[in-house]
């Protein structure tokens, strides 16, 4: 019955629109081009009826097939789990150490955030992943895992059956000369295999080991960087959420001791919150285990005191000293600043040298905050807030007194 409850289904036309979107064109176009020549190429290099091994491959391969549409379209379909509409905690004195969410019209649980292209609160959300077109949270976080790791693994073995192909088809026809090498395509081998390995086929296939190395990198790194917060039980958002704690605690010299609450103590306990034999994730997503020093709304409270702190940052401004395009990845303004840039779908915004900004958070490459704007070119409800880099602007110095005494208000 488990096993059952957690298969894919159509609860509504709105789930099914899900696939009608650029990511999951893309990426069921790179699993269905690499698929079908890994199946092809296998007919011509290691027909599988011939041999033990050649059908080990094959069987492996379609295996493969399977198992990464399988995790992918529940990781789409099955969705996180949203935080049911006007949500409120049984205990009503637990109110005040929620944020409350005017679009769903109830309170934030624990570990939940308010997706904008959702338009819901999601349980335990860690981003949303534009490639499913649906957020990664509590109830799909082992799904999309999943596909991350299984996806590399079938695109390299993928790759191995595009290399051998080639190699084995091309081994007769290439002679090499002192300054020239040469492809006869219509030599004729030894061996005939059961489909001809034309121009047309060597190419697919070439491209198609393009799509399966990049595939095995991107997505290998991006399955890195899912195990390194699950086995720390922790999302990415969360992730972010303690490095500001930290920030804001030296900043203020609170002395605080920050703990995360939801790390158990070992990574296999951590890890088992995620992956369980049923398939369903531990917990309702709305209370959840915490360390013995902590409490369910450690980070709420927390998430609340960096809420004010932000009020109280944005008043800090700074000024554009050089001009910046709003490149994604800017060369131009230094290593760092090129690997650093922040992962999210947030858009950075173009500066103009003595362009003013309030800047409400940053990392130590990277600064996100608001333009003001000039009266010409402000609209009634218009902001153009994102991501620039830090080197491009300097804290204006009439502002450093008044920010210093807010700072010592706060502490004292």
């Amino acid at each position: 019955m488990n096993f059952l409850s957690n298969v894919v289904t159509f609860q509504n036309l709105h789930e099914v629109r899900r696939l009608c979107h650029w990511g999951p064109v893309i990426a069921l176009s790179v699993i269905s081009i690499c698929s079908t020549m890994a199946i092809l190429d296998s007919i011509i290099w290691y027909w599988p009826l011939d041999t033990t091994g050649g059908s080990i491959n094959f069987i492996m391969l379609l295996n493969w097939t399977v198992l990464i549409l399988y995790n992918y379209f529940n990781a789409m379909f099955v969705g996180p789990g949203y935080i049911p509409l006007g949500w409120k905690p049984e205990n009503q004195l637990e109110a005040q150490y929620l944020q409350y969410c005017r679009v769903c019209q109830g309170y934030k649980a624990p570990r939940s955030h308010h997706c904008r292209k959702c338009n819901r609160c999601v349980m335990k959300m860690d981003h949303h992943c534009p490639w499913i077109n649906n957020c990664c949270g509590h109830l799909n976080h082992a799904y999309f895992t999943s596909f991350l790791l299984l996806a590399p693994m079938g695109c390299s073995h993928a790759a191995i059956i595009f290399i051998m192909t080639m190699y084995t088809q091309l081994y007769e026809r290439i002679s090499f000369g002192w300054s020239t090498v040469k492809i006869d395509m219509s030599a004729v081998r030894q061996f005939q295999p059961l489909m001809p390995f034309s121009v047309p086929a060597f190419a697919a296939t070439l491209f198609a080991l393009g799509l399966a190395l990049g595939t095995t990198i991107a997505v290998g790194m991006l399955f890195a960087i899912q195990m390194k917060v699950i086995l720390r039980n922790k999302t990415s958002i969360e992730s972010w959420i303690e490095e500001k704690a930290k920030d804001r605690i030296q900043h203020y010299q609170t002395g605080e001791d920050f703990i995360f609450p939801y790390d158990l103590g070992t990574r296999w306990l951590n890890f088992k919150q995620v992956f369980t034999w049923t398939g369903s994730p531990k917990g309702d997503g709305l209370v959840w285990p915490v360390h013995p020093k902590c409490h369910q709304h450690t980070l709420t409270i927390e998430q609340l005191k960096q809420k004010a702190d932000k009020r109280v940052r944005s008043q800090v401004q700074y000024q554009a000293v050089e001009n910046y395009n709003g490149a994604c990845c800017p060369l131009s303004k230094g290593l760092q600043t090129f690997f650093r840039t922040p992962c999210t779908e947030e858009p950075r915004i173009p500066l103009i040298k003595g362009d003013t900004i309030l800047a409400t958070r940053g990392t130590k490459w990277w600064m996100y905050g608001d333009k003001v704007l000039n009266e010409e070119h402000n609209i009634v409800g218009d902001r153009v807030r994102g991501w620039f880099p830090r080197r491009c602007v300097e804290k204006c110095h009439y502002d450093t007194a008044a920010s210093d005494s807010t700072s010592d208000k706060k502490v004292n």
